[in-house]
């Protein structure tokens, strides 16, 4: 099964980056394993460039990588490179592609030298590459422009169906707050496919080429199993891979916060906050902090030991769930297909909206506070705009009601802009609560 290569939004970012850098920095390109860094970077050099050459640390011989221990003769180590590759470098019309640079950490040190040298621009691309043992002993250049890339956003997915209207039609009737009407139901089934299917160009091509959702769902598998393996290779206990394994069933569980003591055990601070870092820094999970004090400037205040985590991808996250079962046992593929996703699997949407928002470029903050003395308020999300916040809170269903929301926002009166339900009807106003279909997260 060949991969599709898809139209990306960061391919506009690297545009920008290379008009502007004029070989003053190298793209880092940072994100999860399979997302289609590697894909849009050699299509950019394609596209972009006079030539270019590519140098996978996957598969580059030692002899390659042994030529960053020294930078004395830089003509020497060019010469080098065009000859084994068989590729004509030309002075400021071509680039060198450093993928998957965190296998390399000495050609990652050499960018300073190599930008300072400025006969070429340079791409690198990178997963889990600030883990401290891919750098500890090297200096990290300050010469890098680093562009975070997520898994395909629900307007890539549209792209990848041909649809380029449909996100654009989306902005004008939010932007105008008008109902969909007719065309809602259609909409939310094509938001239901994007659940299931995902942003990973993997998944992406198996769906357009087979049109089967079992097909996709090995895809996905095949994913979930090199993160886990991955996981191991930093974490050899296994506890790193547990958390990552167990993020469905805690989000099912609709606690205030994630517990890792229920998979892992006693663990004392230093070590689970290792890896919860080495989760986050992987970019397979999006992780929300309570925000102690819910105002701008929520990251100064974020409470480093409460937290929510999140699969960054919700096709992932939907096999994830059923790890243990086959597609044929998986639920939420013929529940969410029928639009009969019950309830108690409403953490799918939370999910998804959590993935939405991250990549259309928002931080995840949460807020919960007493409701009583055995209950809290809980704020799903909460959205720094301008000098105000907006809250957010997630339902499954059509339900409407919002009673979190509005003590929030009776609490918070004067740090309140717009307030959000984010939810499966058709968009309308309630009161101060503008009540948006889940499919128009991204565009909040």
């Amino acid at each position: 099964m060949t991969e599709i290569v898809f139209k990306r939004k960061a391919y506009d970012q690297m545009l920008l980056w290379k008009e502007k850098s004029q070989g003053k920095s190298a793209l880092l390109i940072e994100g999860a394993r399979r997302i289609g860094k590697s894909t849009i970077a050699e299509q950019f050099a394609k596209n972009e460039y006079r030539s270019y050459l590519l140098l996978d640390f996957n598969k580059v011989p030692q002899k390659v990588k042994d030529l960053f221990e020294d930078l004395e003769d830089l003509d020497f180590i060019f010469l080098f490179l065009q000859t084994n590759y068989r590729v004509k470098l030309y002075e400021r019309q071509s680039v060198i592609i450093f993928d998957e640079v965190q296998k390399c950490p000495l050609a990652r040190q050499a960018i300073k030298y190599l930008v300072a040298d400025g006969r070429y621009d340079y791409i690198e691309t990178g997963s889990l590459i600030s883990i401290r043992k891919n750098v500890q002993d090297i200096t990290i250049p300050s010469e890098e422009y680093s562009l975070p890339m997520y898994p395909m956003d629900y307007e890539e997915f549209r792209w990848a169906l041909g649809d380029t209207v449909t996100v654009p039609m989306l902005r004008t009737f939010l932007e105008k707050k008008m109902s969909l009407k007719a065309a809602h139901q259609l909409k939310q089934r094509e938001l239901r496919l994007y659940m299931l299917v995902g942003g990973m160009p993997q998944a992406v091509s198996a769906y357009l080429e087979t049109n089967n959702l079992s097909e996709v769902d090995l895809v996905k598998r095949s994913i979930i199993k090199l993160y886990a393996d991955d996981f191991v290779k930093i974490d050899p206990t296994g506890k790193t891979t547990k958390l990552f394994m167990s993020i469905p069933s805690q989000l099912s569980k609709n606690i205030a916060r994630f517990q890792p003591t229920t998979v892992v055990g006693n663990i004392n601070s230093e070590r689970l906050g290792e890896m919860i870092f080495a989760l986050e820094d992987s970019k397979a999970v999006n992780v929300a902090y309570h925000a102690d004090d819910p105002n701008v400037g929520m990251s100064l205040t974020k409470d480093l030991s409460r937290y929510k985590m999140f699969v960054s991808d919700t096709g992932l996250f939907v096999t994830l769930a059923f790890w243990d079962k086959s597609y044929t046992e998986n639920i939420i593929y013929d529940k969410l297909l029928s639009d009969k996703l019950p309830t108690n699997l409403g953490y799918v949407y939370e999910n998804l909206v959590a993935q939405m928002l991250k990549a259309a470029g928002n931080e995840l903050f949460f807020y919960t506070f007493p409701k009583d003395e055995k209950h809290n308020y809980e704020v799903d999300f909460l959205l720094a705009r301008g000098s105000k916040i907006c809250p957010i809170e997630v339902k499954s269903s059509g339900y409407n009601a919002h009673v979190s929301l509005d003590a929030f926002c009776e609490k918070y009166s004067s740090r309140v802009s717009s307030r959000y339900l984010i939810y499966t009807k058709d968009l309308k106003k309630d009161g101060e609560t503008l009540c948006v279909p889940a499919y128009m997260t991204g565009l909040l």
